[in-house]
This record gives C-alpha cells, sequence and structure tokens, in this order.
C-alpha cells in the first residue's frame, strides 16, 4: 500500500461527503485541485485497489425511500462464517456485514420494502447455512452521525 501524499488527502477529504454531483464529477475535482482528470482517476483507482476507498456511492435514508431496515446478528460457528457471509451477501439489500466477537458473531444490515420480505429471507438464509439463530434487530429510532476522517 502507498503512502497518502497531500493531493490524496485532498481528494479524500472532499469526496468523503461532498462528492461532486456533476456529469463529469472528477473533472471537477482535478479543477479543485490543479490536477488533471486522468490523475484524480488514477489516484481514486489505486486508493480503491488500496483498500483506502471502500466504496463510492450514495448513503440513503431507507424510511424515507418507504423502506424498512434492520440490524441482525447470528451465532455462526467459526469454521461456517465465509460460507454464511457469502450467503447473506448474495441478497439485494444488505449493505454490509462484519465479524464481531461473541456468541452472535456475524452481524449485517438488511433494507427491503417490507418487514415480511426482510423476515422470509431470513428463513431462507437460516435453511440454505443451517444457521437458526438470527436475531432481527428492526431499526426503531436513527441517531445519524457524520463520521467525517479529516485527513
Amino acid at each position: 500500500m502507498s503512502r497518502l501524499d497531500d493531493a490524496d488527502k485532498k481528494i479524500l477529504n472532499r469526496i468523503q461527503s461532498d462528492f461532486p454531483m456533476e456529469s463529469k464529477p472528477y473533472l471537477a475535482l482535478a479543477a479543485e485541485f490543479g490536477l488533471s482528470e486522468k490523475e484524480v482517476l488514477e489516484r481514486v483507482t489505486r486508493l480503491k485497489r488500496d483498500g483506502i476507498i471502500r466504496r463510492i456511492g450514495a448513503n440513503l435514508t431507507p424510511a424515507r425511500l418507504g423502506f424498512v431496515s434492520t440490524l441482525c446478528a447470528a451465532a455462526v460457528p467459526e469454521d461456517r462464517i465465509d460460507t454464511f457471509a457469502r450467503c447473506v451477501n448474495r441478497y439485494d439489500g444488505v449493505t454490509h456485514n462484519y465479524v464481531r466477537q461473541g456468541n452472535f458473531n456475524v452481524w449485517f444490515t438488511f433494507i427491503a420494502p417490507s418487514m415480511e420480505e426482510i423476515e422470509s429471507r431470513l428463513v431462507a438464509i437460516a435453511e440454505e447455512t443451517g444457521i437458526e439463530k438470527i436475531l432481527n434487530l428492526p431499526t426503531t429510532r436513527v441517531f445519524k452521525i457524520r463520521a467525517q476522517f479529516d485527513l
């Protein structure tokens, strides 16, 4: 992985929460930072490849779009975590999942048009994987934070 130089840091600071909403966003960034569009694209590609950037995309509020969301936790034996995660990740509406310590060690978020749809998908996941202990913890109140890493 390469070290971040000043141009990388400026790009990262800018795109975290204020990605240019233009037809040519990388050209806009290039003009702002005195770089070429090609250089900005190369830098963003490298930062993505190196795992500095996880994803570039919109963060939408499910309820405002008429959707529901839930946090799920599953008790998965260590030797089956990868298989379980691959199964979960195949479903539309799963935004991410991660491993934590404890009995319920695989956590993931699910967004769908209805709670019934989420519940049926959780049943399907349990049937496919044989993992029966899956908690469904629906969102009741959202507390949004703005995660901004000042580089």
